[in-house]
């Protein structure tokens, strides 16, 4: 080995090791900002609680009104958790597979799609079960994301992420449409549904929450295990496949994680848009395209964005609130015009 060869080796160690560090930095403060977002969640709201009502209220205490509100929010707060973390991963998942800095679970029509099977499956067939409106929604999601990517895949030039976003945003407008042509004359479900089509994380108890951990814990294990095969297919599929990968299946696999993410996500909480694609942006823009990093980023920061929005919309509107999904809109809507407009995106 030459002193040359030496010296450039040591320094791309030297780089790799410092980029590493610079990972496990902001992993750390991704870690700890989950925890503070979780204070601010159990703390604020209509009625403000301090430490004393915080620990009675974790112990089950409910004699005052400050203990019930911890008690209120507690499953809230941990629901805000598991869907900003599932929707983040999803997102990341979504551009991962697409090779699109556009796609995200609500642009992609995937959201709406996991929404008019619920709407459908109430209107129509009188859905009730828990574990009833979790298998429809997947199913919803699954069916929208497959029509989107054959319609993206017509043409020359194949899914290309213009085609994606633009077959995307007109399922998804077609399918509200759907859903609102089903509830219009449904006035026994129409304020439920409604009110479940903003997105939210209000009003939720450790019962509602309980049916969905199952999906949500295959879904993040699958997702998580994806990564090594999504930095195969961000080479191009020709180079993934002459190196070992089969492509067809390591997309299906992938999107199966994100589809089961996104389809319990909105099942319980409705359609939350915007969040997967803000958040792996940001975090790409933190640590880089290695989905090893990003895929556990992008789920730790959307718990971040999901709660800090929760938190949000208690704040600017009391003595009501503004439900999450409303929160997410009005950051993401700017966000992807950025996107849009900013002429590196093709490098992402």
């Amino acid at each position: 080995m030459t002193a040359a060869t030496l010296k450039t080796s040591r320094g791309r160690w030297s780089a790799a090791s410092g980029s590493n560090r610079t990972r496990g930095l902001w992993l750390a403060g991704l870690v700890v900002l989950p925890l503070v977002f979780v204070f601010l969640s159990v703390t604020i709201g209509t009625r403000n609680v301090g430490w004393a009502d915080i620990a009675a209220g974790i112990g089950g205490a409910q004699d005052n009104i400050g203990r019930a509100a911890v008690a209120l929010r507690i499953p809230r707060t941990f629901l805000a958790l598991l869907a900003g973390g599932a929707l983040g991963l999803a997102g990341a998942i979504m551009q991962g597979v697409t090779r699109n800095p556009l796609a995200d679970p609500g642009i992609l029509g995937v959201n709406m799609g996991a929404s008019l099977a619920v709407v459908v499956g109430v209107a129509w067939f009188g859905m009730s079960s828990a574990y009833a409106y979790i298998w429809t929604a997947i199913a919803g999601a699954g069916g929208a994301a497959i029509f989107v990517y054959t319609i993206g895949s017509l043409g020359r030039g194949g899914a290309t992420p213009l085609k994606l976003a633009l077959a995307g945003a007109a399922t998804s407008v077609a399918f509200a449409s759907l859903v609102i042509a089903i509830v219009l004359p449904r006035g026994d479900i129409a304020g439920g549904i409604q009110s479940w089509q903003i997105g939210g994380v209000g009003g939720a108890t450790y019962q509602r929450i309980l049916p969905v951990l199952p999906f949500l814990a295959v879904g993040f294990a699958i997702s998580l295990l994806s990564a090594r095969k999504l930095n195969s297919l961000a080479l191009g599929d020709d180079l993934a496949a002459g190196l070992g990968e089969n492509v067809a299946v390591a997309r299906a696999v992938a999107s199966l994680g994100a589809i089961l993410l996104c389809g319990a996500t909105t099942a319980i909480c409705g359609p939350i848009g915007f969040l997967g694609l803000v958040v792996p942006h940001v975090c790409r823009l933190l640590i880089g395209v290695d989905h090893r990093w990003l895929l556990p980023f992008s789920a730790l920061g959307g718990a971040c964005l999901l709660l800090a929005a929760d938190v949000l919309g208690r704040i600017v509107a009391r003595p009501a609130e503004i439900d999450v999904g409303i929160i997410t809109a009005l950051i993401g809507a700017p966000f992807f015009i950025w996107i849009v407009r900013n002429q590196r995106v093709r490098d992402l």
